[in-house]
């Protein structure tokens, strides 16, 4: 490690905290069905994204496929 990352994370460690313990949302316990489906959800939810991004990627792909055709043809 070099003296000027050293020195960073001396830094990080030692930094008080900025947000105080009363602007936090008060912890609710869940039950183990509430917990379950909330991670149901999550999952959904990431799912849906990798999917958009899968359909994104495959658009790009088959228009630089397109593009290998034009050059690979002239």
């Amino acid at each position: 490690m070099t003296a000027q990352k050293q020195a960073e994370a001396g830094a990080a460690r030692s930094t008080p905290e900025t947000s105080t313990p009363t602007s936090r949302k008060p912890w609710k316990k869940k039950t183990p069905v509430q917990a379950v489906l909330d991670q149901i959800s999550r999952l959904r939810e990431g799912l849906a994204e990798k999917e958009e991004e899968l359909k994104r990627t495959k658009q790009q792909l088959q228009k630089l496929e397109e593009v290998k055709k034009l050059l690979e043809t002239t």
